[in-house]
C-alpha cells in the first residue's frame, strides 16, 4: 500500500472541514454553517471533493440536520443529489461542552449526548467521530484523563453496536498520549492525526509517529505556526515531507480531511481549489507543500 495509497487518494479528492466553502457566521473560524450548509454541498463537487467532515457543536445544535429522522432523510437526499460523501463527524459540541471537570450529573448529560451522536451514524453512513480534547477541553490532569476513559469505555459498549469508532485529537505529547491509548486498547478507539496543530506545539512527526502510528485512523491536513495560528499550506512550520514519509511507512489507509486557513470572504471555492490543489499534488508526491 504505502505510497500507491497516498497517490491514488490524492488523485480522487480529499474531505473538507464543514463550514470552509461558506464565509464564517458570527466571526466563528469553524463552527456548523446554520446558513450555508445546504449550499457548501452544492459547491462541494466544485472543489472538487468526495466528501464533508460534518460538524456537530452548540453553536448550531439547533439547526443541524442531523438532529431528527426527517431531517436527515433530506439530508442523505441533498447528499445524493451532490454525490457528496459524509463519513465523519467532528464533535466540536464537546469543544463547548467538555467532558473535562464536570461533576456527575453533567457527565451523564455529555455521555447521553454522545451515545445519542452514535446511534445516528448508522443511518447517515458515518463511521467515525471524531472528539476534539484540546483548548478548553484538553485533558490537563490525570484525574481528567480518568474521566475520559470512563466516559469513552460506556460509549464504547454503544460504539460497537453501531460500529462507529471514536478519535481522538488531543494536546497530548507524543509519549503521554500512547500511555493514555494503552488503557483504551480497543480497534474502535484511534487518533485523529491534526497535522496543524502538532506542529503549532512542536511535535516532530517521526517521534508522534513512533509512539502511536499503528493508532492514527484519520488525518487532518492543516499548517500552522509554531505556538502560532494556522496559515495557508506551505507558510507555517508543518514539516510536510516527514509527514508523507511516515504515513507510507506506517502504511496509512485512512481519510484525509482539509481542515485548512480560511482565505477572502467571499472566494471560498477559488480558494479551496487551490489549497486542495496542493493537498493533493503533497499526497501524489509532486511536492511536499513548501518542504
Amino acid at each position: 500500500m504505502g505510497a500507491e495509497y497516498l497517490e491514488k487518494y490524492g488523485e480522487n479528492g480529499l474531505f473538507l472541514m464543514q463550514g470552509r466553502l461558506s464565509p464564517p457566521e458570527d466571526g466563528r473560524f469553524q463552527s456548523f454553517p446554520r446558513v450555508g450548509w445546504p449550499l457548501e454541498i452544492k459547491l462541494a463537487p466544485q472543489v472538487p471533493l468526495r466528501g464533508i467532515e460534518w460538524i456537530y457543536d452548540l453553536y448550531g445544535e439547533d439547526q443541524n440536520p442531523l438532529n431528527t429522522a426527517e431531517s436527515r432523510s433530506e439530508l442523505r437526499s441533498l447528499l445524493e443529489q451532490s454525490q457528496v460523501t459524509v463519513r465523519s463527524i467532528c464533535a466540536d459540541y464537546f469543544m463547548d461542552c467538555p467532558i473535562v471537570d464536570i461533576d456527575s450529573q453533567v457527565s451523564a448529560q455529555r455521555l447521553a449526548k454522545l451515545i445519542w451522536l452514535i446511534s445516528i451514524c448508522p443511518e447517515m453512513g458515518i463511521n467515525r467521530i471524531v472528539l476534539p480534547f484540546v483548548d478548553h477541553s484538553r485533558m490537563s490532569s490525570a484525574q481528567d484523563q480518568r474521566s475520559v476513559i470512563s466516559i469513552l469505555e460506556l460509549a464504547l459498549l454503544h460504539a460497537v453496536e453501531s460500529n462507529v469508532e471514536l478519535h481522538l485529537e488531543t494536546d497530548l505529547a507524543p509519549n503521554e498520549f500512547a500511555e493514555f491509548l494503552k488503557k483504551l486498547d480497543h480497534p474502535l478507539i484511534k487518533v485523529n492525526y491534526d497535522a496543524g496543530n502538532s506542529a503549532g506545539l512542536g511535535f516532530r512527526p517521526i517521534e508522534e509517529f513512533s509512539a502511536y502510528g499503528d493508532r492514527i485512523g484519520s488525518f487532518h491536513i492543516k499548517d500552522r505556526l509554531y505556538n502560532g495560528g494556522t496559515v495557508p499550506l506551505g507558510l507555517g512550520n508543518t514539516d510536510f515531507g516527514g509527514l508523507r514519509k511516515a504515513l507510507i511507512d506506517i502504511n496509512y489507509s485512512g481519510d484525509f480531511v482539509m481542515q485548512v486557513a480560511r482565505g477572502n470572504s467571499g472566494d471560498e471555492l477559488t480558494w479551496l481549489q487551490e489549497q486542495s490543489l496542493k493537498a493533493c499534488d503533497w499526497l501524489r508526491g509532486k511536492n511536499t507543500i513548501g518542504g
